[in-house]
């Protein structure tokens, strides 16, 4: 009955603590999925009528536009159809057709493995289509993006120097699309008409950067993206929707080469049909006003609008041509954190970080190899043997060079320890363990485990301030934490060893005085002939009575110092049958049984409670688990728990679910014998 019922506790144990664990991932989700609505939410609305205004400029009393006709194909926007309004106020327009302005169109260029050498043939067939319908004096840039961004052909006017780059393409690797896209902002620049033509089929498993990021990124720059879906599912055509809204552009889907080729002949020709216009705002308007400007292109209506701020003037556009912009040839990381840089190229934290690291693992292998302390009484040794070998002393001086800087932080870690609470409970852990460590020299490695816990974590969850600054918040509670539970870890594990061979030991002891020995030969056949750590346990425990201590002292002091009851118990039957009298082996071999019936109960109990510890550590590394490979494999992801609200809340909710049932299942399957 006892075993059913104490099965039964763990199996509810463990199935609360997995209802826990579910309530948790369903949270994550739903507020996950809340923050990806928000986001599409919040992108800006598409612009009407096939045509869109871009470089506009405020220039006290006139605005100035390029427009674009984007579903015209290859007819002219008619000059003289050109109309415009001002806070719905008619007012006068002028135009001029576009010369000698910069002008930059970037082809984006997906080539990841989903794409195949099939796709890739068909991305260059239309590649060639657009080079060959796009105006002579427009610069054209190539990116490609897999696993990471790559700047194939930097803005040229040099056709075949496009045409050749794009025929070395392959098909490999993961999908970076917002990176992609954060490239091609950085290779456009900011002035002239700039333009993009991404091919893409919406899926991104690799970028940095989000969804969210990218649109306002885009949004923001005043680009025209024009988006081409190849072979997209519902959920990859909303995201390339999603693009062309915020770029101020158009989406079309294609699945053959055909299809793709109309679509880049489409861009090129759009680029072709632009005028720029010249607004004059009628003086009753002021401040934020909506720019409304309408025209017909091959028989079509057209109208786009835009908002203006008359109060906020801008310089007008330059209408000479400048050099192309560029950008690095390979490799390239757009949108780079606000982070000042180091030697290199490196950013200060980082190098901040390394440092941190080099002197913290300096530390740690000066204080466990170099010797540590020198007393006086050794130096005055070493000085008298200077008088008799010589060169010995001068070893031993330079010994005591060394060491002078690690001795003096052990000093100043002994005088850490003085006087505080839990000093005399580290060291009994630290006999426990059997570390030959000093209270001064534990404290200077705890130090040392917080340095490098900090900069470990700072390299961890690199990034922005703030997830740097919560990389060293848990690299400080590593480091502070860390050292404690492993020397608890190894003195209770040492303590462990130490329970399981004590019914041996009692064995032993009482065959010996079987024989004839006395209780000290007894002890000292163990400190002999005994396994590790009852053999040193023992020994030390001689030793203490050699000196003059009581036997009784002496086992107590073990018992002590290995936090055994069993010993303890033993000890009093000693201490008891000095007093009374009786047969001392009979009363050990007694007490072995009793020893190793108690033990064999408890490994009943821990074979029935097997289950439920597996199932507790299962649950709780799941989560662990499952975020270091997140932080791997899609940062971005993950970083939402701690640059947004709700992943705050997601993270603090997480967080006490976990340790309610880390709580619950201890409790659970922990049982007193």
């Amino acid at each position: 009955m006892g075993d059913v019922a104490t099965g039964a506790r763990l199996r509810s144990g463990g199935v609360g603590l997995l209802v826990a664990m579910t309530m948790t991932a369903l949270t994550m989700t739903a507020m996950t999925a809340m923050t990806g609505m928000t986001a599409m939410t919040a992108s800006a609305a598409p612009q009407p009528g096939g045509a869109s205004l871009s470089e506009v400029h405020v220039t006290k009393s006139v605005v100035t536009a390029i427009l674009t006709a984007r579903t015209v194909g290859d007819a002219r926007i008619d000059p003289a159809s050109v109309r415009a309004t001002i806070g719905a106020v008619g007012v006068p327009v002028s135009v001029r057709p576009i010369a000698r302005e910069r002008r930059v169109a970037t082809l984006l260029i997906d080539t990841s493995g989903s794409m195949g050498p099939a796709g890739m043939q068909t991305v260059v067939q239309a590649v060639n289509a657009f080079l060959a319908a796009v105006p002579t004096d427009v610069a054209v840039g190539v990116i490609s993006f897999s696993t990471v961004p790559t700047v194939v052909a930097s803005p040229t006017v040099d056709r075949a120097q496009v045409r050749a780059a794009i025929a070395g393409l392959k098909s490999h690797g993961e999908t970076s699309l917002y990176d992609g896209i954060a490239a091609t902002l950085t290779q456009l620049g900011t002035s002239g008409d700039r333009s993009f033509i991404v091919v893409s089929d919406g899926d991104d498993t690799r970028s940095a950067h989000t969804l969210a990021q990218t649109l306002a990124a885009l949004a923001a720059s005043g680009v025209r993206a024009q988006v081409v879906g190849f072979k997209t599912d519902a959920t990859q055509g909303s995201v390339l929707t999603s693009l062309s809204i915020a770029g101020h552009g158009s989406v079309s889907a294609a699945a053959n080469g055909a299809a793709i080729s109309a679509a880049f002949t489409d861009a090129a020709q759009a680029i072709g049909s632009q005028i720029r216009v010249f607004v004059t705002a009628p003086r009753s308007a002021h401040g934020i006003q909506s720019l409304v400007v309408s025209a017909n292109a091959g028989g079509k209506a057209l109208q786009s609008s835009s908002v203006v701020n008359l109060a906020a003037q801008s310089p007008s556009p330059s209408l000479a041509l400048p050099a192309p912009t560029t950008a690095p040839a390979s490799g390239v990381k757009p949108l780079p954190h606000s982070t000042s840089k180091g030697p290199l190229g490196v950013a200060w934290p980082l190098w901040l970080s390394l440092l941190a690291v080099f002197l913290g693992l300096g530390g740690t292998v000066g204080t466990l190899l170099v010797p540590s302390y020198v007393s006086r009484a050794k130096l005055r040794i070493q000085s008298i043997e200077g008088y008799v070998t010589g060169p010995k002393a001068s070893r031993g001086d330079e010994r005591s060079a060394v060491s002078a800087i690690s001795a003096s932080l052990v000093n100043m870690g002994d005088k850490v320890m003085e006087g505080r609470s839990s000093t005399p409970r580290t060291q009994r852990l630290l006999e426990r363990a059997d570390l030959p460590l000093r209270l001064g020299e534990w404290a200077v490695l705890r130090v040392v485990a917080i340095v490098v816990g900090v900069a470990g974590g700072i390299l961890f969850l690199r990034g922005g301030s703030t997830s740097t600054l919560i990389g060293a918040g848990l690299g400080f509670l590593v480091g502070l934490v860390g050292p404690a539970l492993f020397l608890k870890f190894a003195a209770s594990h040492r303590a462990k060893k130490f329970e399981s061979q004590l019914p041996d030991i009692l064995a032993l002891v009482a065959s010996s005085l079987s024989t004839g020995f006395s209780l000290l030969q007894a002890l000292d056949a163990v400190a002999r002939d005994a396994s590790e750590p009852s053999a040193k346990e023992f020994s030390r425990a001689l030793a203490e009575t050699r000196i003059g201590a009581d036997l009784n002292a002496s086992l107590d002091h073990l018992a002590d110092r290995m936090d055994s009851k069993n010993l303890r118990w033993t000890g009093m039957a000693i201490n008891i049958q000095r007093q009374v009298g009786g047969n001392l082996g009979e009363t050990l071999r007694n007490t072995a049984t009793t020893l190793r019936d108690r033990q064999a109960l408890m490994r009943h109990v821990k074979g029935l409670s097997a289950e439920g510890r597996l199932s507790a550590y299962i649950l709780i590394a799941l989560p662990v688990g499952l975020f270091l490979y997140m932080l791997g494999a899609n940062r971005s992801y993950v970083e939402l728990l701690w640059t947004t609200a709700i992943g705050w809340g997601m993270l603090g909710v997480g967080l006490f679910q976990l340790a309610v049932g880390v709580f619950w299942m201890n409790k659970v399957v922990k049982v007193e014998v």
